[in-house]
Formats: structure tokens, sequence, C-alpha cells
């Protein structure tokens, strides 16, 4: 892909749902109802689809206008958002293909991370508003905290009735070894230039303004978090909602979280009722080996020996107990 370096080659694939949705639909015809009634079905079909060819180009002096095509991404997002590095090339493409007007649905997952990892994350999704396209992000399972923070920049929010939305906020945690350091007579230095380069630390002592500081630092992220979350849906009473907490679907449509209530797959299946619609896949291009298999093999093989490894050195303890009894 254009913006991939060489060494890491990331290959699209692009499948049509109409189509995938009309090859189904006729392999259950062919299964439950035999080839005559699916042959009848076909007859049926193809008439429809020239009546309809008819019309269309009748009516092309009053519709200047070509239906919008739909264009579908999934984002999977983990702890520090790794799946931007597909979402950014995706939307390159699409940005640089489709016409203003045409919609892109994006099936979001995520329960949040790292706050510059999703709002990357977010800023992608933002360029497909500046070129003019439509944004739909549908949440199945749950779009929290800055799984949030990218579902809230879309024109429209679809969630399923369950699914977790929220949680406007921001956490920090760490562990600190000081006191165990010091029982142990283990010294900790750090020196740093600047009043602020360090704050809490996990080895040193933390005293009341390294917390004071740091948490003044929580406080204006959850600041930018909001800000930008009030800026993408203005009508959304953001003090109200960015306590932390997150809810369930039906409520996140009570409090202005979400556009309505919906599967993905409800969705997307009604817009192919009138439009073309297309799924995008990128994924790291396999190597030789793993094209031939011999990747997957040699995993196979190691797994294989770790599972066998107790085994052998159980029996290598006993043969050597034997030795010496001998």
């Amino acid at each position: 892909m254009l913006f991939h370096p060489p060494k890491n080659p990331v290959e699209l694939k692009i499948r049509h749902l109409n189509d995938a949705q009309k090859q189904r639909r006729e392999d259950l015809m062919e299964a439950t109802q035999g080839k005559a009634a699916l042959k009848q079905f076909k007859k049926v079909m193809a008439k429809k689809a020239k009546q309809a060819l008819k019309a269309k180009t009748k009516n092309k002096k009053k519709h200047t206008e070509d239906k919008a095509q739909v264009f579908v991404l999934d984002f999977d997002g983990d702890i520090k958002a790794t799946a931007v590095k597909h979402l950014r090339e995706e939307i390159s493409t699409l940005i640089s293909t489709a016409n203003k007007g045409d919609e892109v649905i994006v099936r979001l997952e995520s329960g949040g991370g790292l706050v510059h990892g999703y709002g990357l994350a977010a800023a992608q999704l933002v360029r497909l508003k500046d070129a003019g396209l439509k944004l739909t992000v549908c949440v199945d399972k749950v779009a929290a905290s800055g799984g949030y923070m990218m579902a809230c920049v879309a024109d429209k929010v679809i969630a399923a009735p369950f699914a977790i939305i929220g949680s406007i906020g921001v956490v920090s945690q760490l562990p600190n070894f000081h006191k165990w350091l010091k029982n142990h007579d283990v010294d900790y230095e750090m020196f740093t230039a600047g009043d602020y380069k360090r704050t809490v630390t996990v080895f040193g002592e933390n005293d009341a303004e390294d917390r004071a500081k740091y948490q003044e630092e929580l406080e204006q992220t959850h600041e930018l978090f909001k800000h930008f979350v009030n800026n993408y849906r203005p009508t959304l009473d953001v003090a109200k909602v960015a306590t932390g907490e997150h809810w369930y679907g039906e409520d996140a449509l009570k409090l202005n979280l979400i556009d309505s209530l919906q599967t993905s797959d409800s969705y997307i299946l009604e817009r192919m009722e009138d439009n073309e619609v297309y799924a995008l896949y990128s994924r790291q291009k396999p190597t030789l080996a793993e094209k031939l298999g011999l990747a997957q093999a040699a995993e196979a093989t190691l797994s294989m020996a770790v599972d066998k490894l107790p085994d052998t050195l159980a029996r290598f303890d006993l043969n050597s107990r034997l030795n010496i009894l001998k």
C-alpha cells in the first residue's frame, strides 16, 4: 500500500457484499427448494433487473447523480489501537476513489486504550468527513472510552441494544516499588531537567506535589476528551455523561450518545437494498513461507514440541536416576 514501508507491505482485499449475499441466497434456495425453483427465481430476478435498467435509462435526464456507493470498514481496537495502521490505508484509498456523498460504514469494537493511539484513530475518521463522505459507525458489542472517541465523530452512531457505550473518562494507574527497594537497601536515583519532566514514578518516592501535578494532567486530558466529544455531538449533554460511566445501548440512546438501535448486519442489509456495498479488508501481505504453509507448519511443530517437553524431561530425569542406581 501507499504509506506502508516496503519491508512490511499491506494488501487490500475488496468484497462486493451484494454479490456475496446473492450467492448465499441462491445456494440456500437450491438446497431447500431444488434446482427448478432456483432456475425460476433467477428468471424473475433477471426480468426485474432488466426493467430497472430500462427505467434508469428512461429517467436518466431526471437523475443527474448515480446512487451513492457504500463501503464497509472494520476496526477491532486493542489497548494501543494498533488497527489504525490498516485503517489509515483503507481510508486513504477511499478518499482517493470514492465520490462525495458516498457512505462509509465502520464496524467498531473497542474498549479504549492509549490516548494518542485513539486520538490518531479518531483523526483518521475525521478525514472521511473532510473529504465529503458520509460516516456511519456501527457498534455491536462495545465502543467505550477511546472507542467512543472514535464513534462520536460519525454523522450517525448505531448500536446494538446491549452494546456498551460511553465511559468518557481518563484513567491511569501504576505500581510503586519504593518501599520494597528501601527494605532491600536499594537506592534509586533519577535526574531530570525541567520541574515536571517526571512527576509520579514507579521506583522513586512520590510526594503530594507529584500526585497533584499528575492528577492535573489527567484532568487536562479529560477536558480535551470532553471538548472533542462536544465538538462532534453538540446536542449531547457532555457534563452529564462525562463521568467515566458506561451505558448499554437503550440507555445510551436516551442520553443521545447514539442515534439509533440496530445491529450492523441489519443496517448493512438495508443499505444493500438500494446501493452497491463493498467491504474493504487490508492485511499484512503474507511472506512466501506463509503462502506455502511453512510458517504454520513450523509453528505447529514448535507447539507440539513445547507440549511434549514436560514428558521428555520427566523421562530424562527417571533415566538419570536409574543410571545412578546401577
